[in-house]
């Protein structure tokens, strides 16, 4: 019995065969082209899992179900993307034009609950009752499962930890309210932090090296890598993203007390250098009334593919 998952973004879309054992046997991808409409990506999205069929060896026969994780607010039972910036989507029954493409059964899940659920089936989520999943990306995805259930809320779009606040009054956000965690913990957040904290700083340290004397050339990377080198501005950096960082996590925690909470996306490259402070940081910071099952802090296993899988497995998610 074999699914296909696909992960749409608004940069790549992502389509892989999986099994009912959670096992990604192929994959395949295109550049999303956002200009085509919803029509056109839906094309691709099918053209994508046609090209993974065939590296698997898998017929249409053989395919029970697809499912599709997508950004932006999704309404589950109707598969309807009721926004998605990254796609233009506005109100877009996404299941129907996929179904109509492809002849078979379409589920759609947003795509930070689908990568928490491929994290949850085959990667460091597995055998967790409880347990959230965060994707540090352009901004902060988020996914929560309650007892192996994604949690989605009454209007299918809780757990959006990314838009609550840790700085009252701090930067604006694209959602309209201003000091959101993602807007400090994203690839993004820290990419202003490090232009910030250039600006403010020395001349003398490597990071204005790494970035040919632009600050415009500031990326996500260069802090932890000043930090590694020795430089004390990169490190004072770091150490201010890890608090931003720590506390969204913090809350997190105390809110939910889950069994496991894992950190993925680009940033969580880092590693060590990344978890090993912010694991301090949390220790100090988490409720202390939590004196049993403490929470564990870790980072992703499947990379990208979680999207996939999760997006793939999602169906059995019906009640």
């Amino acid at each position: 019995m074999y699914y296909l998952g696909i992960d749409l973004g608004g940069t790549n879309i992502a389509a892989g065969v999986v099994d009912s054992d959670a096992r990604l046997i192929a994959k395949a991808s295109r550049k999303t082209q956002v200009l085509l409409g919803p029509e056109g990506i839906c094309r691709q999205m099918a053209e994508a899992a046609g090209e993974a069929m065939e590296k698997a060896g898998v017929s249409e026969r053989d395919v029970c179900g697809i499912g599709v994780g997508t950004p932006g607010t999704v309404e589950r039972d109707s598969g309807i993307v009721r926004f998605s910036s990254n796609l233009n989507f506005k109100d877009v029954n996404l299941r129907e034009l996929m179904e109509r493409q492809t002849g078979k059964p379409v589920r759609v899940e947003n795509d930070a609950n689908a990568a928490a659920y491929g994290e949850y089936r085959a990667g460091v989520l597995k055998g967790a009752k409880n347990a959230i999943a965060i994707t540090l990306g352009t901004g902060i995805g988020s996914g929560i499962l309650i007892g192996g259930k994604i949690y989605a809320a009454s209007n299918s779009a809780g757990g959006e930890f990314g838009h609550t606040v840790i700085a009252f009054g701090g930067r604006p956000c694209p959602c309209g309210r201003c000091g959101c965690w993602e807007t400090y913990a994203s690839a993004t957040g820290l990419i202003l932090t490090t232009k910030e904290m250039m600006r403010e700083g020395s001349r003398d340290s490597l990071l204005w090296e790494l970035a040919d004397g632009n600050l415009e050339n500031a990326n996500s990377r260069m802090a932890f890598t000043a930090m590694r080198a020795g430089d004390s501005l990169g490190k004072a950096i770091v150490d201010r993203y890890i608090a931003h960082l720590g506390c969204g996590l913090v809350n997190c925690i105390n809110i939910f007390q889950p069994d496991i909470l894992c950190i993925g996306g680009g940033v969580s490259g880092e590693g060590e250098a990344l978890l090993r402070p912010l694991t301090e940081y949390v220790d100090k910071e988490a409720n202390p009334m939590n004196v049993g099952n403490k929470t564990l802090l870790c980072l992703a296993k499947l990379g990208n593919d979680a999207g996939i899988i999760g997006a793939a497995l999602t169906g059995e998610q019906e009640p």
